[in-house]
């Protein structure tokens, strides 16, 4: 059915116009893009008029494309992200849904539908929604505060809940198993540092790989520094004696110099599958995923009664949020606590010695 004041100036072009009268009573047209986007920008127009909102005499305002909010954001992402290769990639696929059609014609409507069937289509995790949602709200935001758009659609689409309590770490079996599979393959024996570095400081994959440097690694004081981390802030890792043999074995394949993880031959390496999924499968281990070494790092500092605000210092969590999900490992260590309500135990005083010396050694 045609659409009342929204027209195809050349028929088969693909540029819409349309056509209505402002508050002023005066007739206007102007260039709106896509048809839906044209059906949009009436409506609006239509909008202005009826509650008497005035626009300039001469309409000379400048359509503001997708495309331009994308090249905005990617230099703002450029700039201001410490690991910007995948936001800059899902910015491409925003640029691919709706690059050609003018910023303010975008209804929340529109992103609605476009992000649930990209879910659909490409089986998203609720993570992968939030991710592109969260883009696209910086994209209009950083619009807004250049004046480019007056709103901001994003506002009406909600993100979606995740869950982040999926907590996988190897058992010391399971770690004793995947490192006879990797010793015993030729292809792969090389890559164990790798492993025993992941397990002991538990650092994030791109942290350990490419921003892991000998010039922020201190041998003598053991502390390996991150300058910049996922956060954006730095994270300073003490490293223990299975890190220090990791770190010396890399120290043999190099000069000491730029990044630390490194191959015999002493060229830096990038993490790579083709050794450890096979290895894990050769292991017989199950749903275990490289990133779960991490989590192996944190079970283990809470499964031997660390604290939640140490732990999350070093996996350089802003908060405690995220921690928490190993909370319920250091369960074993209440038992003791809670024997205390029991009905024939008998409440005994600390040492006065004993508490003496604890406070002195925690200050």
């Amino acid at each position: 059915m045609r659409q009342r004041g929204v027209f195809e100036k050349v028929p088969g072009s693909g540029e819409w116009w349309i056509r209505y009268t402002d508050a002023q009573g005066r007739y206007r047209r102007e260039k709106a893009g896509t048809k839906g986007a044209a059906i949009s920008l009436y409506q609006k127009r239509k909008t202005d008029a009826l509650i008497g909102k005035k626009l300039p005499e001469k309409l000379r305002r400048r359509h503001v494309l997708v495309n331009e909010l994308c090249d905005d954001a990617k230099g703002y992402i450029e700039q201001e992200y410490a690991k910007p290769k995948h936001d800059l990639g899902r910015l491409e696929v925003v640029r691919s849904w709706f690059g050609t059609r003018p910023a303010d014609s975008l209804t929340q409507q529109d992103i609605k539908s476009v992000l649930a069937r990209a879910k659909r289509e490409n089986d998203w995790s609720a993570s992968s929604w939030n991710h592109h949602h969260t883009l696209l709200s910086l994209m209009f935001r950083l619009a807004i505060e250049a004046g480019k758009v007056e709103r901001n659609p994003m506002s009406g689409v909600r993100r979606m809940q995740e869950d982040n309590s999926r907590v996988r770490f190897l058992t010391l079996a399971e770690e004793e198993k995947l490192g006879e599979a990797i010793r015993s393959n030729p292809l792969w024996v090389d890559h164990e540092p790798e492993l025993t570095l992941s397990l002991s400081t538990g650092l994030r994959r791109g942290d350990m790989y490419e921003r892991l440097v000998w010039e922020s690694v201190d041998l003598v004081e053991k502390i390996a520094t991150i300058p910049r981390s996922k956060n954006g802030e730095p994270v300073h890792i003490p490293l223990n004696a299975d890190a220090m043999r990791a770190i010396m074995i890399f120290r043999s394949r190099g000069e000491a110099t730029g990044r630390v993880v490194r191959n015999r031959a002493g060229d830096t390496l990038r993490y790579n599958n083709f050794w450890f999924v096979p290895a894990v499968r050769a292991a017989g281990i199950k749903n275990f995923r490289w990133h779960d070494c991490r989590h192996t790092y944190a079970s283990r500092l809470r499964q031997r009664g660390v604290p939640l605000g140490n732990i999350a210092e070093l996996l350089g969590h802003k908060g405690l949020a995220m921690t928490k999900r190993y909370a319920h490992l250091a369960i074993s260590n209440l038992h003791q606590a809670v024997a205390l309500l029991e009905s024939n135990s008998t409440t005994v005083a600390p040492d006065a010695e004993k508490q003496e010396s604890a406070i002195e050694y925690v200050h």
